[in-house]
């Protein structure tokens, strides 16, 4: 039997309380997204396309997630936010160099087993880890 956080959903901590995202891994500025998309690069995988850049500042991976209207109703799309930000969350590098990372999904995420979306997200990690590292 696992452990359950107060919103049933289950605790990776084991101390009891929720693992969570927070603020100091995510991507909040409109400006970081735009600067992300203007002078990063790209991963394409199959259900998204990831967009990183280097920053010259500060340490450790932050992400954001862009979910435009064309891919559903809000409903679809928290549902493909959430999906996200749970695989980022599980295989989130623990030691990474300074990343900004923007994460836009395709209209297949809804659909895909979430297995295949946690080893997209880790095999983006694993990329943006060697291509700033030949930097």
């Amino acid at each position: 039997m696992s452990a359950s956080a107060p919103n049933g959903s289950s605790d990776v901590s084991g101390s009891g309380r929720r693992v969570s995202f927070p603020r100091s891994v995510r991507l909040l500025r409109h400006a970081d997204f735009e600067r992300v998309y203007k002078q990063g690069r790209r991963h394409f995988a199959a259900h998204m396309t990831v967009f990183y850049l280097a920053r010259a500042e500060g340490e450790g991976l932050r992400v954001g997630f862009t979910v435009g209207r064309v891919l559903g109703g809000a409903v679809q799309r928290n549902r493909m936010k959430r999906r996200l930000r749970e695989a980022v969350r599980l295989r989130r590098p623990a030691e990474s160099a300074a990343v900004d990372v923007v994460i836009n999904p395709k209209k297949s995420l809804l659909t895909a087993d979430f297995a295949d979306v946690e080893r997209e997200v880790s095999r983006a990690f694993e990329v943006i880890q060697k291509s700033v590292e030949k930097r």
